[in-house]
């Protein structure tokens, strides 16, 4: 990491743009003039008590002289500590705002202080490097965006593109044409299932969705869901369990919600192996009701663990092709959106658990 280090041996290049400075001579006058005004002062309070009208001319230029010389040493003084203080730490964090400007995101502002302790400039440099780290991630999150975007959308055009190729041969027979429009039309869904996620998390993320807000009985809404994938179980011959009270009151946007319970139930069915389990719980308290997805699949280790609600990732890449990392990504902002939360605990070999709260309505 590059790091901007305050010290007296680094020379920091001076900024074009300023074309002004503070005139010291006018601080220098200043003081002098007050420095003088008070020396007149004392001299009216001290002809009350002396007689100071044979003071020599002399010593009243010597006095002069000796102000001006002590205002010399007083400006001295202040302008080095300034300098030393105020300046060269906001030429510092200029010199480093100027290369954050350029997209340099690893500049690092050493502190000034070496006995641990802050004031307003430490406190400044302080929050700078926090502000960079956040702009470098935001910076690595949007490049990582543009290529995952970039690599999903690349695969199903390219498989488009290859089979309407062969398409276009004239000694294919029905069967071959049969299996090359089916391959192109998967590959369209999919791509259309992309873009489709892409515009529902752009949007979320950036709250141009508003909730439509309404109470529910979240029960019937898990049930429709569950078995909707009915046939997907029994294909794999995975016993499906579910558990749920007979009613149960969330104020939330039913459409929004549904995106979570296929997603958990997706995901939970496509990693579970055949003759696996995957279990739908859902209980109440007075004040939450909670969902659990459990499954019998692979399960996950901590890498994956941390990063399982990042847009585009996934842990296991046996399964890259059923999806496109964006459901969970999708379901965590829902979630959030409607005030709850969602929380995983999982294993490697163990299978995965999945747990929704949200707030009950009474």
């Amino acid at each position: 990491m590059k790091k901007i280090i305050y010290n007296k041996k680094r020379k920091i290049k001076e900024d074009s743009r300023i074309n002004t400075k503070y005139p010291v001579w006018v601080e220098y006058l200043a003081i002098w003039f007050v420095l003088l005004c008070l020396t007149g002062g004392q001299a009216l309070i001290l002809s009350e008590y002396f007689d100071i009208a044979n003071v020599p001319v002399s010593f009243i230029f010597a006095n002069i002289g000796y102000w001006g010389l002590m205002s010399l040493v007083f400006i001295a003084l202040t302008f080095a500590i300034r300098r030393r203080k105020f300046e060269k730490p906001l030429k510092t964090l200029g010199d480093a705002a100027r290369q954050v400007a350029g997209g340099d995101f690893t500049v690092h502002l050493d502190p000034i202080r070496k006995d641990g302790k802050k004031d307003y400039v430490e406190v400044m440099f302080e929050d700078f490097n926090k502000m960079v780290a956040e702009l470098g991630s935001i910076e690595m999150l949007t490049n990582d965006f543009v290529s995952n975007v970039s690599h999903e959308i690349k695969t199903p055009l390219a498989i488009v593109q290859n089979y309407a190729t062969y398409l276009q041969q004239t000694d294919i027979t029905p069967e071959q044409k049969k299996e090359y429009t089916d391959t192109i039309i998967a590959a369209s869904q999919k791509l259309n299932m992309l873009v489709s996620n892409i515009l529902k998390l752009s949007k979320l993320e950036n709250q141009k969705i508003v909730p439509a807000l309404e109470n529910y009985d979240v029960c019937n809404q898990l049930v429709e869901c569950a078995l909707a994938f009915e046939e997907l179980w029994e294909s794999k011959n995975i016993t499906f369990t579910a558990d749920t009270d007979d009613k149960a009151l969330i104020r939330a946007d039913r459409n929004m919600l549904e995106i979570v319970w296929n997603n958990l139930l997706s995901n939970a069915l496509k990693f579970t192996p055949a003759g696996g389990t995957v279990t739908l719980t859902q209980t109440s308290d007075e004040d939450t009701v909670t969902v659990t997805v459990s499954d019998t699949g692979c399960g996950m280790d901590e890498t994956t663990l941390n990063r399982i609600f990042d847009k585009f990732y996934q842990g296991d890449t046996s399964h890259a092709g059923e999806g496109n990392g964006l459901g969970l990504a999708l379901a965590l902002r829902v979630i959030e959106l409607s005030g709850g939360q969602i929380t995983v605990k999982s294993n490697p070999g163990d299978g995965s658990t999945f747990t929704v709260n949200l707030k009950a309505v009474r």
